[in-house]
């Protein structure tokens, strides 16, 4: 070999190594920034290469950095759960400890703002529902994406291409990403099977489900369109977290977990659970649990409604239960069954008219409706036949009777919306109710007194908490509900720490307002005499009992109820944690 030929040779040897040592040396960078973040993976080379000894060191450096981060995360959350009170800052600090850069996708029938066209001009609004008052708050302080089904005739062009856009539109924080339904799909899986079939199944308010094949088949449909988008909104992610909510996507679970197993998925259901011999009813009964149990987490606000969903498994699918651990265990899966009871974010809601005092309220709310009297009691719900307005006022009409100094002196006023107008029997239900209003003003009414005045309409957030300031009462009469915010709403709006709550046992919120007056909805009798106890209760009893509901309320607010979720979530896969 001449002398060139040597040195040729020796450069191309060099040229050779030197690329295959950068090749080595930017595999062992994207691996050490990947320790870095907390993934604890093999090293890019063998045990023989030249690169062993510092890719062991990386590695070991790379476990000891994975059990800091561990420790520091079960210290700050010791540290976050020996404080009571939990804070939009404090949740955003807790779940970006969580979710340590993982995507969060939140999915919701109801989307939470809406724009609508009003004249020639375009309005942003935020619907007035209890998820939508619960959830939004969480999106706020965590970011990330809401999926949701698009309502208003304006929300085409105001998001993008793939129905995207920022919101809140003055202070944006996460993304909404809409959906459109067909009339057809909206007919069968929203009023049909959603609201004529799982509704009143699970609801003990003795109205029949309807189950029809044609509803079902739909409901099926419009959960693989969300499950297409919401896998969209994962794509190119790793052990994202997914927060389902409601009884709408029962089978969303499955159809994601079929697709990406190492996503979290926790779905929240608001509604109470039935027993096994009433869920059976359903013809589907079967594949909705199938589609529930794609879970790793499922949640209700309190633990009988658990209770009932396992003993349901385990009779339907013949799933095997951890009584112990609360969990159902099937074909190698586990899904981890836990209350999580859903407040509301206090601080936001008392900051609405915070500025109107309860008597500036009041005289506002009497101008208003030309009333002249000395006790006002409110009522705010659905116009939905779960919510005991007729059983409501069955009870001011016996009040009325049996304490007849009161005729003249006390009207109740009833904020009702109206709701699913398309189902017969809710369309029906709202005469029903008026007609009840009509018939007990009648028997009472007196120079231009009537004890009942029934206003129904899409009242606004403002309105409601105008009425909850002025009110000596609030009447929450449920015939069964999952929790209930009405209570907690009126409790958390009277910073005056007056008024009383009268609530029914069979509504969640009874398990943690043991301060208001429980009643059982169906005794009409108990409920008068709730009524009379109420408006002779004296100032210090009423601040007394007010002030302690208010506390519950400022330590258990919707953004612990939002950190227990994700932390529990977490907890049941603490391997894939960083």
């Amino acid at each position: 070999m001449t002398g060139f030929q040597w040195v040729l040779a020796s450069a191309l040897g060099f040229l050779i190594a030197l690329v295959w040592v950068r090749r080595v040396l930017r595999r062992l960078v994207v691996w050490i920034k990947r320790l870095r973040s907390g993934e604890l993976i093999p090293a890019p080379v063998p045990l023989w290469s030249f690169f062993w000894p510092v890719a062991n060191e990386a590695a070991k450096m790379g476990k000891d950095l994975y059990e800091a981060r561990r420790i520091a995360e079960q210290e700050a959350h010791l540290r976050w759960k020996g404080q009571s009170r939990w804070t939009p800052e404090r949740l955003k600090n807790h779940v970006q400890v969580l979710l340590h850069g993982r995507p969060f996708v939140l999915i919701a029938n109801r989307e939470p703002y809406t724009h609508v066209r009003d004249g020639g001009k375009i309005r942003c609004i935020m619907p007035a529902s209890g998820l939508v008052t619960a959830v939004e708050p969480i999106l706020r302080a965590c970011g990330g994406t809401w999926v949701a089904t698009a309502s208003g005739d304006a929300d085409r062009e105001t998001a993008d291409a793939h129905g995207r856009l920022a919101v809140p539109p003055d202070d944006p924080a996460y993304t909404l990403r809409r959906l459109w339904l067909t009339e057809e799909e909206e007919e069968g899986y929203y009023y049909g099977f959603s609201n004529e079939g799982l509704w009143p199944l699970c609801h003990i308010a003795h109205t029949r489900p309807i189950f029809r094949i044609e509803d079902w088949q739909q409901y099926k449909k419009v959960n693989q369109k969300f499950a297409r988008a919401t896998l969209d909104e994962l794509a190119g992610t790793k052990n994202p977290f997914v927060l389902i909510q409601d009884y709408h996507y029962a089978l969303l679970p499955k159809m994601i977990r079929d697709e990406r197993p190492d996503a979290r998925i926790a779905l929240f259901w608001h509604i109470p659970w039935t027993s096994p011999e009433a869920f059976a009813i359903c013809p589907w009964a079967r594949e909705i649990l199938q589609g529930m149990l794609g879970a790793d987490l499922m949640g209700f606000h309190i633990q009988s409604h658990c209770n009932n969903f396992l003993e349901t498994a385990e009779r339907l699918l013949e799933a095997r239960i951890d009584w112990d651990q609360f969990a159902v265990n099937r074909s190698g899966s586990k899904t981890v069954v836990k209350p999580f009871p859903i407040s509301i974010a206090e601080s936001t809601l008392r900051g609405r008219g915070e500025e109107q005092t309860p008597a500036s309220a009041r005289e506002e709310v009497f101008k208003q409706l030309g009333m002249n009297v000395q006790w006002m009691g409110v009522g705010v719900d659905r116009i939905d036949y779960t919510k005991g307005i007729a059983e409501r006022f069955r009870a001011i009409e016996r009040f009325l009777e049996k304490y007849p100094e009161f005729q003249r002196k006390f009207s109740f006023v009833e904020l009702g919306a109206p709701s699913r107008t398309g189902i017969k029997r809710y369309n029906d239900l709202g005469q029903e109710l008026q007609d009840e209003a009509d018939r007990i003003n009648a028997r009472f009414q007196k120079s231009g007194w009537k004890p009942i005045i029934f206003l129904k309409d899409q009242h606004s957030q403002q309105t409601i908490t105008r009425f909850y300031k002025a009110a000596n009462i609030c009447l929450v009469t449920s015939l069964h509900d999952g929790m209930n915010l009405v209570a907690k709403e009126f409790v958390a709006t009277r910073t005056d720490r007056q008024g009383v709550l009268i609530l029914s046992r069979f509504a969640g919120a009874s398990q943690e307002l043991r301060d208001a007056l429980l009643v059982n909805p169906y005794d009409v009798d108990e409920g008068a005499e709730a009524i009379y106890r109420s408006l002779t209760m004296t100032p210090e009893e009423q601040s007394s009992r007010m002030s302690r509901m208010h506390t519950i309320l400022e330590e258990h607010n919707v953004y612990r109820w939002a950190a227990d979720i994700m932390t529990e979530l977490n907890r049941i896969h603490p391997d894939d944690s960083f």
